[in-house]
């Protein structure tokens, strides 16, 4: 009679908790069908009067990242720099030509007569020639420099998309996972107010209530740690792209796995061309040039100048041009310390190329790896042991309304049904972060995904 009466007091909290339109049954079989859970409004987090929320969809997340992440704004900022080097590195000649004039006034004493005065004056043009190729050598640095830049742009616009998607995916799977705590929470909510008023009229036992009280206070703590979980994940997307402070993004969107487009060797091969290595190769290029550049310094410039003037007394001046030719004599300064900081600098560039390289392809592979265990993880979620607990739940609802099972096998079955939805939420979550980290660290394009 006990556990008729048990079975009918929970399967009172079991309508109770279907009539607020969330069943755990359908829950599970929608889940498998779909791979993801729905969102209820009801189950969000409470936030301050003073905070709003912003809706926003993956493209428009992505879309404000573009255009408002401080790294990549900064990189931008450098193109006038490298391109004002470019362009002084492609003027005809590097250092500009010289002007200089002279005006001499002389007093010349003469015999009996007092002093003559003379007005003298002469012009004179110079210019520094450099004669060891100085100027291409210049050029070719300066466009490898900007080269570089424009792939360390395009590699922070990927970083700050990927950086926005993945915790895009992170607000999502956490705004679900709190769906799914506010459902587990009106569960055993309700089965412990039905065996609270069962216990007060005198038919169920003090444990009995216990252990329903428990259940309901450990939901009620998953959800409160989800919902902390959800605003500090919506405050570092907000920060991501850079919403006021007073804004924090709510994401729309499927937690869902995203089908393969590529192989490990297409990976590979991107991995190789990815703007990040380029970056580094275009360094490499310019380090090359300066360190050439560095070399031919040690040729002294020659400067070649020519004047015109007038001399000698108003009665018979006299007009000079004058050409001169210059050249420093390179015994004691040969330059050697731009020469070794450009060979070092260029070794430097050498073993960082070298060894990312090497990084991103062993990064790539471990990834791919991770990624096919999840993949395999998530499929059999969905496929072997969702199913069987949605069996479960139609089992447990015969059994419960025959009083064939009491209060601690249903709480197994709901808690089964529980963990397994969050262990899909979880695996589903890891699988976009790992997807992103994995499509970054390649070079593999988004936009063809």
């Amino acid at each position: 009679m006990r556990s008729k009466t048990l079975a009918f007091a929970i399967g009172m909290a079991c309508a109770t908790w279907a009539a607020g339109s969330i069943l755990f049954m359908p829950a599970v079989a929608w889940a498998q069908a779909t791979g993801t859970a729905p969102v209820s409004a009801q189950a969000e987090p409470s936030v301050p009067n003073s905070v709003a929320t912003q809706r926003l969809t993956l493209s428009e997340a992505l879309s404000l990242a573009e255009s408002a992440n401080p790294t990549l704004r900064a990189k931008q900022a450098q193109m006038s720099a490298a391109e004002g080097v470019r362009t002084d590195a492609n003027a005809l000649l590097f250092n500009n030509p010289q002007l200089a004039t002279d005006l001499t006034r002389r007093s010349v004493p003469q015999v009996g007569q007092g002093n003559e005065r003379r007005q003298e004056w002469s012009a004179g043009l110079s210019q520094t020639l450099e004669i060891a190729g100085q100027r291409g050598y210049r050029r070719e640095a300066a466009d490898a420099a900007l080269a570089a830049l424009r792939a360390e742009i395009a590699d922070a616009r990927r970083t700050a998309r990927a950086t926005a998607s993945a915790r895009f995916y992170r607000v999502l799977a956490l705004q679900q996972r709190v769906a799914l705590e506010g459902q587990a929470l009106k569960l055993f909510e309700g089965t412990a107010t039905a065996i609270q008023k069962r216990r007060a009229a005198g038919e169920d036992t003090k444990l009995d209530a216990n252990i329903a009280t428990v259940e309901a206070e450990r939901a009620r703590n998953q959800l409160a740690i989800a919902q902390e979980q959800l605003l500090a994940a919506r405050s570092e997307l907000s920060a991501t792209i850079q919403l006021p402070p007073s804004n924090l993004a709510e994401v729309v969107g499927e937690l869902t796995m995203t089908p393969r487009r590529f192989s490990l060797a297409e990976l590979l091969a991107a991995a190789d061309a990815q703007p990040r290595l380029r970056a580094l190769v275009e360094r490499e290029n310019s380090a090359t040039s300066k360190l050439k550049l560095e070399q031919a310094s040690t040729y002294p410039d020659v400067t070649v100048g020519v004047n015109v003037g007038r001399e000698g007394p108003g009665t018979a001046r006299e007009r000079l041009t004058t050409l001169t030719v210059s050249v420093p004599l390179p015994l004691f300064k040969r330059n050697a310390t731009g020469i070794g900081q450009a060979r070092s600098e260029l070794s430097q560039v050498q073993i960082e190329r070298q060894t990312t390289l090497r990084d991103t392809r062993a990064n790539v592979n471990t990834l791919w790896l991770r990624l096919d265990s999840l993949e395999t993880r998530v499929r059999r979620l969905q496929e072997s042991m969702l199913p069987a607990l949605a069996d479960n739940q139609q089992l447990s609802v015969k059994s419960q309304q025959a009083g064939q099972i009491g209060l601690l096998e249903l709480i197994v079955v709901n808690r089964q049904a529980l963990d397994a939805r969050r262990d899909l939420n979880d695996a589903l979550s890891e699988y976009q972060a790992t997807r992103l980290d994995l499509e970054l660290a390649a070079g593999w394009s988004q936009e063809a995904n």
